[in-house]
């Protein structure tokens, strides 16, 4: 999402809702429609699910609909032809959101873990906030108070541990696709729902946290709270360890960044604290089942290329588990090869000389980390 700094002459913010048909973006339109004297949508964006787009623009009175694949342009003219709304076809990039002034609440883990020190340089230059809408970044951001930031002892990031939290190592690595996406608190999409189930979600929030609050990998910690109660812990020199707390709903923390500075009604379930359980339990995560967190500290180390190989590689192999190509093990042993091929333990005046500095040189090595993680998985993974 991104919208105006400041309020138009109506008093209402203008907002663009980027990739309005996925669950963030159904979430948002709750968040929206429950304080719709507050915000004006200028546009709303979809990758190819041109009816619901089309749909939710209407719902909402955008003034602009903007699908990424340009094939399906025609139809979205066709249901938006005796409208008000304008049709636009095209990639819409976070970095234009950032150009153009406005404030950026993201969802999405992939522009911080591959381009975080491009965008988060960008932001300080235009003087943009990022304000993240992940739960346990939200939550981070809720509690951090910047004027005792050297205090900070700690970035405490929470996890539920997933589906397979309780499972042993030897069943995990046979996990099915079904079992895989049914996490316990959460109703997500396949992707990250699977994510969750490596605990490759918290190790992208590493990073992700890394670049957001501007912190060093030792000063972030990931601890199994399996309740999803509280969501995130900042912890101060003092002693002092405040949290935030809230329904595993995500419009709590979509709200918090579409109403900030100020706090807004989103509608949706409220933490009861009569009716939780009747104690909050916390745990060391088991690196040997969920390798993932200790990459994502590796990858922080290596670098950005490192951080994008790490996500590029876990994409690739997710949705080559979801088809039924892999097995649920070859999830991390793709992301061990990839990382540990393209970038074995590098001195760090190498790593300052793969940094990347462009859109274009990122999404170059995207595409060839994606290339030769398919091809492992066609030569040594693929079931027959």
């Amino acid at each position: 999402m991104s919208y105006d700094t400041l309020s138009g002459t109506d008093g209402k913010k203008k907002i663009t809702i980027l990739g309005v048909t996925g669950s963030i973006g159904r979430n948002t339109v709750d968040v929206v429609n429950a304080s719709s004297h507050l915000f004006n949508v200028h546009a709303v964006t979809a990758n190819r699910n041109a009816k619901k787009l089309a749909e939710i623009a209407i719902k909402l009175g955008a003034k602009k609909a903007v699908i990424a694949d340009s094939t399906y342009k025609e139809e979205l003219e066709t249901l938006l032809q005796d409208t008000p709304v304008t049709v636009q076809s095209g990639r819409e990039a976070i970095i234009a959101a950032l150009e153009n002034k406005n404030n950026v609440a993201i969802a999405n883990k992939e522009p911080l873990v591959a381009a975080g020190k491009m965008i988060m340089a960008l932001a300080k230059a235009k003087g943009v906030n990022i304000l993240p809408v992940d739960s346990e970044h939200n939550a981070i951001f809720q509690v951090l108070e910047e004027n005792n930031k050297k205090q900070i002892d700690r970035l405490i990031l929470t996890a539920s541990g997933g589906p397979f939290l309780r499972w042993n190592k030897r069943d995990i690595q046979n996990a099915t696709p079904e079992q895989a996406i049914a996490h316990p608190n959460w109703t997500m999409g396949a992707k990250i729902s699977v994510d969750s189930a490596t605990m490759m979600n918290k190790a992208l929030e590493v990073i992700e946290a890394a670049h957001l609050f501007s912190m060093p990998p030792d000063k972030i910690e990931v601890v199994i709270h399996p309740q999803s109660t509280i969501h995130s812990i900042v912890s101060y020199k003092d002693g002092s360890m405040l949290a935030q707390m809230g329904a595993s709903d995500m419009r709590t923390p979509i709200a918090s960044a579409l109403g900030w500075p100020k706090r807004l009604d989103k509608g949706g379930d409220i933490l009861n604290l009569t009716a939780l359980p009747s104690s909050l339990t916390f745990e060391k995560p088991d690196l040997e089942k969920f390798p993932s967190i200790s990459y994502a500290y590796k990858c922080i180390e290596l670098g950005q290329s490192a951080c994008i190989t790490l996500n590029a590689a876990n994409e690739v192999a997710v949705a080559r588990f979801l088809s039924g190509d892999i097995a649920f093990g070859d999830i991390m042993r793709c992301v061990s090869y990839s990382v540990n091929t393209f970038y074995p333990e590098l001195d760090s005046e190498k790593r300052n000389n793969i940094t990347l500095k462009t859109v274009e040189e990122i999404e170059k090595l995207d595409i060839i980390i994606r290339q030769a993680t398919n091809k492992f998985i066609d030569e040594s993974c693929i079931r027959n």
